[in-house]
């Protein structure tokens, strides 16, 4: 019997207590929603399998005190199928026991449940079980990544290309249908630096200082062996197609008569660069995602909304609500309307558009798209931006939408990549950064994806590279990919043994360790559940450790598999080698109840493994 099926449970015995009168004032409209009657696990065994504080919760409402609502609760828990013990403990809680039969029906439930219809895209071999579609009905646009193509995807990146696609993959096994989105921000000054950069870069490697030629990269400009790299690439592919970028760049300058540089003005071959150079950091981002299993639904591009004149839309959409007005030569958003701290320039007195144009413009398209438009519009962004989450709540109000629900922001924290305690830099090409290519080739894509994706976004964290590196139990993705091919190598011993499951009596799981298997298998629905509906994907990782911690401690005291008895602790202790006797040399009916929850184990692991884009290994 699951927590759910508990929850539902306790959920019928209140409005069946209201009807015959035995739960004072309450009445049916003041039972809460069944997914919020908690059913949790107590630390202490010896007050059961599971335990509820229903009747603390309804106290209030029924002017009863706690436990002389939890009586008949525990009363009418006690007779259903299933319950061997209920027990009314301290100020009002229900400590509920399972009869053996009851507790290990998770394990047929694991097993039963249907293979994904969308297996093509799954790393692991995943079934349904944890799955539900409470989400359904809903597309959710989840924007994430989403770095200036101004150079490689640095540290930050990387942690929301793991978390945010661990954030679509939760969201989905909930029901959602979900749009992975990743925005290009290629209009604007970010793109100018980086077009200058590489002028500067390439007139450097052409010896074209002495002309005149700025070779110094911009205060304000990128740095890095790409930037040299990429500059060639522009020289080259020009040459390919006929332009001459030295003879452009003399024309924009102007000689004088005596072929002196008139002045600085590399406007033209400035543009080449750009239009050049830009697509080709598209291209190694895209392949960066790729190589890192994140798969994006739409690439979408800001210039497209000027372009489009989709911007220009947005403001008179704005504009006919009444929140647009002129002051000082400018246009202005009234954002103080809706809950900001002081209204938004969107079109400067010089007749440029501010960067909070394209914010507008964008959402609004999210919304309203042709094509999947989003219900949720989820923006993942970077630390830096926590002062932007004011003005776009407000400007989501202004359209008529609700903030918090049809536009949710979540901001992460920073990295600090570490080794043996000291920060590291090791990034040649891109400077004094980490990238994503140089995580992922130090310790792989599966520790990359699941050390960043385990950790709570909203807090600072330190990634390990020996740690990572390292084969140990410390290591956390080793030790829960071993936990799943652990129980692989069971099965192989098995098989050569002669020993399966068909038919196997799962009441036969009788022991401490055995209950703490099932309670955690019985747990994974509703981790999954609350992961998406909190947008917390590491709550999935963090289950799947001690997930795996509790099948090691099973491993190492109940055997599926008969092993020789050498343990020298129990020699001339009859009673302590009977006691050893039975965890490892069990009979064939409880070493086929084992190996059934072994595998509900394996199934388990390999489907939280896949929401987290990480590979379940059959061998290590």
């Amino acid at each position: 019997m699951s927590p759910e099926v508990l929850s539902e449970l306790i959920s019928s015995i209140a409005h069946n207590l209201v009807a015959a009168g035995q739960a004072g004032a309450l009445t049916d409209e003041l039972i809460p929603p069944v997914d919020k009657l908690a059913v949790m696990r107590p630390k202490d065994r010896a007050h059961g399998d599971w335990a509820s504080n229903i009747a603390m919760q309804l106290a209030k409402k029924a002017g009863m005190k706690p436990r002389d609502l939890a009586e008949p609760f525990a009363a009418a828990l006690a007779e259903a199928d299933g319950i061997a013990k209920v027990e009314v403990a301290g100020p009002g809680f229900i400590n509920i026991t399972l009869d053996s039969a009851s507790a290990a029906a998770v394990v047929d439930t694991v097993l039963a449940a249907g293979a994904v219809t969308d297996a093509d895209k799954h790393l692991n071999k995943v079934n349904e079980y944890g799955r539900n579609d409470h989400l359904g009905g809903q597309t959710l646009n989840l924007e994430f990544v989403s770095a200036n193509p101004t150079g490689p995807i640095h540290i930050g990146g990387t942690r929301w290309a793991a978390v945010g696609d661990a954030m679509a993959r939760v969201l989905e096994a909930n029901g959602a249908k979900v749009v992975r989105e990743y925005y290009f921000n290629d209009h604007g000054e970010q793109i100018n630096r980086f077009a200058k950069s590489l002028v500067a870069a390439w007139a450097e490697a052409n010896n074209l200082g002495e002309a005149g030629y700025q070779t110094e990269t911009p205060c304000d400009g990128y740095k890095g062996a790409y930037i040299n790299e990429i500059a060639a690439r522009v020289q080259a592919e020009a040459e390919s197609d006929g332009v001459d970028l030295t003879a452009l760049a003399h024309q924009d300058q102007g000689l004088n008569d005596d072929g002196e540089p008139l002045g600085e003005a590399d406007t033209e071959v400035r543009e080449e660069f750009r239009k050049r150079a830009v697509p080709m950091m598209f291209d190694e981002i895209q392949k960066s995602m790729k190589d890192f299993r994140v798969n994006f639904d739409v690439w979408f591009h800001e210039n497209s909304l000027y372009a489009d004149g989709k911007v220009d839309a947005a403001i008179e959409e704005l504009k006919s609500r009444g929140d647009i007005f002129d002051k000082d030569g400018a246009t202005w958003f009234e954002s103080t309307k809706h809950g900001d701290d002081k209204d938004r320039v969107i079109i400067k007195s010089n007749g440029e558009f501010a960067y909070f144009a394209a914010d507008i413009a964008y959402y609004w398209d999210k919304r309203h798209r042709a094509e999947n438009s989003a219900d949720v519009a989820i923006y993942m962004l970077g630390a830096d931006h926590h002062g932007y989450i004011g003005r776009m709540m407000a400007m989501c109000a202004a359209f008529g939408d609700e903030p918090g629900k049809n536009m949710q922001i979540l901001i992460g924290q920073l990295v600090n990549v570490m080794k043996d305690g000291k920060p590291v830099r090791m990034s040649k090409r891109a400077g004094n950064v980490v990238t994503i290519d140089d995580l992922v080739s130090v310790v792989g894509v599966d520790a990359a994806r699941y050390s960043l994706a385990r950790s709570d976004y909203n807090q600072n964290f330190d990634i390990d590279l020996a740690l990572l590196a390292s084969h140990t139990n410390d290591n956390p993705v080793y030790y829960v990919q071993y936990a799943h091919a652990r129980s692989k190598n069971v099965d192989r011993n098995a098989a050569a043994a002669g020993i399966s499951y068909e038919g196997a009596d799962l009441a036969l799981l009788d022991t401490e360790a055995d209950g703490e298997v099932l309670a955690a298998l019985a747990q994974f629905p509703s981790v999954l559940a609350t992961a998406a509906d909190d947008r917390q994907p590491h709550k999935v990782a963090r289950y799947l450790e001690e997930l795996a911690a509790t099948y090691h401690k099973w491993y190492n005291v109940e055997r599926v598999v008969p092993m020789a008895l050498t343990d020298p602790e129990t020699r001339g202790d009859d009673e302590a080698r009977k006691a050893l006797e039975i965890a490892k040399n069990p009979e064939p009916a409880r070493a086929a109840a084992r190996l059934k929850l072994n595998d509900a184990v394996q199934q388990v692991i390999a489907n939280g493994l896949d929401l987290l884009g990480v590979t379940a290994p059959e061998k290590m």
